[in-house]
């Protein structure tokens, strides 16, 4: 029985073998191919589907050459054989012989998703974080977005490299501005790979895959650098909201420079946003340019259409506003985004630190000057009803300010700076809710609920309840009570003050009970395990009951670098709320060791009950750990202050340019009796324009260069004139310029050749080199001038001279 199945590829050497080869299909390249490969054996291998039967090359004159089955061999039910069925182990091959040309280090493997083992090739760069995925075929957009999150649980970034055109490649150049694409050559007995580039345009560059380079952000080749250099700004998807949206600005909200949502022609903010029956939320907010940044001090009302605009996968969102009118008092009260003045409070004069008082504003805003100017017989008008958790987040925060402002309160004060819906909770609400406020219990946290006064000076006479519910072990004495109350609060002020000091222990409410056998040395009693709050430490499970014996532990005297701890501690606390989620996330990292430390330490716990981090270890190997995480947080605090000065005054120049283009643009005139240029000179022009912009610290598009008689064409080699060699402590004005989609213009690679620059190979140093250059044009031509950054590349002469070129 004849095998007439034309089987064009096969592997060499056995069934299981991963070496793809293609039968040349003339009677020559046959001829020839078996002179120079005459111990090849060929079979139907299972990783092209096959049976895994010996082959035979079969020629002819007549027709093409192909393989064929042995008699002997099994029934065959592969699917694929023409010259694309070996297509991923020609992929795989290539690859795996660019990672050895490189010198890096990675995994190739093939992958059967369900029609065949070639549907995909995985690439894994450990050393970069890093998966390249070849999709050889067809997928959906959910199956892709499956696979996407898949393979991004080990890795930082994918890139995804399409053999077929179908949704998903119409999918990345919609939302990405191009898409990498994979395709197979046969040459003899091989398939070449290549690697195309397609921009928005549809067209694809090829690029042999040999000739390409594998870096940290994937697979570069030329066109592939000028793609992602060049591409525009992705279109986030928009849909359509309904009107009854308010809105009131937060100043002090930074807005991420890289957001997509940022547009030439609108304002990028940052809100508290509340649409209609829904809570209020943070977010972005894009408002037309020619409106200007709203004051902060009103609440806005969105008139007309709105679109609810939807980025990319972590992208975030953001609301497009066309129109907005300004809320009276009376409606932006209604709103819960505003509340108008409190009137002073009389002060009753008492031993101890006065109320938290509001003080007297020295201007009313807009709204609060129509409030006061409303009818005597006007009924209030009733704030936002808070829900449990936000009532529960307001007072904690309400308590944290009069402790940093070093006052205590009242439930009275309390009611009005808060939230009036405080003075209809009973006596048990009240208590319900200082619990939530101080729960968890941590022995380096103070009680906040110590601060609340009744009737002057002496504690809530349901402290002992609440103390009950939070886990601490107390005695029912009211003197106690007052006792512990009063140190608790100077805890609170030395945590919560500014600056922060170290907070003195807690008082232990227990009474005192002698420790047979033992010294007689300061004693404290174990609390039960829900007041310890510890994450590290193991807590004595219900079948683990504390011996009586080992009720109570021994506590050391502090040393002074206990203390210096125990500042540090308290101090790294108290800056987490004004911490960002990243920052404050590496902060509550460093701090999980000391303070099981010095639970340990104060006898929260028995140490055989300490974990094994902290075994064995001192204070002092602690106080360096701290003391950097301290100075990362403080830095974080810095750098959040800056990037909100920067927003501002990127925001206030924008509306600057949006309202005097042509100012922005052209250069200052010259003053009398300095000396010009001569009017007819291009470069000179040029150059007086681009100090005008970098003055301005703004950038100009290629289009709008004033280039004179010379026209926009000649617009490169005027611009590497400008520039001509510069020296280290001269910027390059040329920089300041733009394509049309706001990044650097095609040629910028030889505009740095022009100068005498070091080149860049990858788009993301050259993006980098870019910005930086950006930023001492605007740093050498401010008012008055800044310090310039450091350049990020070296003079090209200096490269020559180390590499011996």
């Amino acid at each position: 029985m004849l095998d007439h199945r034309l089987v064009q590829t096969a592997v060499i050497g056995h069934k299981n073998s991963d070496h793809p080869v293609i039968l040349p299909m003339e009677a020559w390249e046959l001829d020839r191919w078996r002179k120079a490969h005459p111990t090849y054996t060929y079979w139907c291998g299972l990783q092209l589907g096959g049976c895994g039967g010996e082959l035979s090359d079969r020629r002819y004159t007549t027709k093409v050459c192909h393989f064929a089955h042995h008699r002997t061999a099994p029934v065959c039910h592969r699917q694929n054989n023409g010259e694309s069925s070996a297509d991923h182990l020609f992929i795989k091959r290539g690859v795996q012989n660019l990672l050895g040309k490189r010198k890096l280090r990675g995994q190739v493997k093939t992958q059967d998703l369900g029609t065949g083992p070639g549907d995909a090739v995985d690439v894994h760069l450990p050393d970069s974080r890093r998966r390249l995925r070849f999709q050889l075929s067809s997928v959906d957009y959910r199956t892709w977005r499956r696979a996407d999150d898949e393979l991004a649980e080990d890795a930082d970034d994918i890139d995804w490299i399409f053999a077929g055109e179908g949704p998903i490649t119409q999918h990345f150049l919609g939302r990405r501005g191009y898409c990498l694409r994979v395709r197979c050559e046969t040459a003899g007995g091989e398939r070449r790979v290549h690697i195309g580039a397609e921009g928005r345009d549809r067209k694809v560059s090829w690029t042999p895959l040999e000739d390409c380079l594998l870096t940290p952000t994937g697979i570069v080749t030329p066109d592939t650098e000028r793609i992602h250099l060049s591409r525009p700004r992705p279109t986030p998807a928009a849909f359509p909201l309904l009107e009854g949206l308010v809105f009131a600005p937060a100043p002090h909200a930074a807005v991420p420079d890289d957001s997509p949502f940022v547009a030439d022609d609108r304002l990028l903010l940052a809100a508290d946003l509340k649409p209609a029956g829904s809570p209020i939320v943070r977010g972005l907010i894009s408002l037309p340019l020619h409106t200007g940044e709203p004051p902060h001090d009103h609440v806005y009302r969105v008139t007309g259409a709105a679109r609810l605009l939807v980025g990319e996968e972590t992208d975030g969102w953001a609301v497009e506003v066309k129109k907005y009118v300004r809320l009276n008092a009376h409606d932006a009260q209604k709103t819960g985004l505003w509340t108008p003045p409190a009137a002073p409070a009389p002060v009753v004069p008492v031993p101890r630190k006065p109320e938290l008082i509001a003080p007297e504003p020295q201007r009313k805003s807009e709204p609060a000057r129509n409030a006061a100017s409303a009818p005597v017989d006007q009924a209030p008008v009733a704030p936002a009803v808070l829900t449990r958790p936000e009532l529960v987040t307001a007072l904690r925060d309400a308590l944290a300010q009069h402790a940093r402002l070093q006052s205590t309160t009242t439930w009275e004060t309390l009611v009005r700076t808060v939230s009036p819906a405080l003075a209809n909770f009973s006596d048990t609400g009240r208590m319900d809710l200082l619990v939530a406020v101080d729960t968890p219990l941590r022995e380096h946290v103070p009680v906040l609920s110590a601060l609340i006064r009744d009737n002057g000076q002496r504690p809530l006479p349901y402290l002992s309840r609440v103390l009950s519910e939070l886990g601490v072990p107390h005695v029912s004495s009211t003197v106690h009570i007052r006792r512990w109350a009063v140190v608790e609060t100077d805890r609170a002020f030395a945590a919560y003050g500014v600056p922060s000091r170290a907070m003195p222990p807690r008082l232990s409410l227990l009474p005192t009970q002698p420790v047979t056998n033992r010294p007689t040395t300061a004693i404290r009693q174990v609390p039960s395990s829900r007041s310890l709050g510890l994450t590290q430490l193991q807590r004595p499970s219900a079948r683990q009951q504390i011996p009586q014996r080992h009720r109570a532990v021994r506590t050391a005297p502090d040393t002074a670098t206990v203390r210096r701890l125990r500042s540090l501690v308290a101090t790294l606390e108290g800056l987490l709320p004004a911490l960002g989620k990243a920052a404050r996330k590496k902060a509550r990292k460093a701090l999980v060791s000391p303070q099981d430390w010095l639970a340990v330490h104060d006898g929260a716990v028995p140490p055989k009950w300490q974990g094994a981090a902290i075994t064995g270890r001192t204070a002092a190997s602690y106080v360096r750990p701290v003391e950097r995480a301290l100075e990362a947080a403080r830095e974080a605090v810095r750098q959040a202050e800056r990037d909100r000065e920067r927003q501002a005054a990127k925001r206030k120049a924008k509306v600057e340019r949006a309202q005097q283009p042509v100012e922005v643009v052209r250069a200052k005139p010259p003053a009398e009796g300095r000396a010009t240029a001569p009017p007819n000179d291009p470069v000179a022009r040029l150059r007086r324009q681009l100090s005008g912009v970098a003055a301005a610290g703004g950038t100009v598009m290629t289009e709008n260069l004033d280039t004179g008689a010379s026209g926009a064409a000649n617009a490169r080699h005027l611009l590497g004139l400008v520039d001509r060699r510069v020296t280290t402590d001269v910027a390059m004005l040329s920089a300041l310029v733009t394509d049309r989609d706001g990044g650097p213009p095609p040629f910028f690679r030889a505009l740095l050749t022009a100068a005498g620059l070091a080149v860049p190979q990858t788009d993301v140093a050259l993006l980098m080199v870019w910005k930086r250059e950006q930023q001492r044009a605007h740093a050498a031509y401010a008012t008055p001038p800044r310090p310039l950054p450091a350049r990020l590349v070296p003079q090209a002469a200096a490269v020559n001279e180390r590499t011996g070129g």
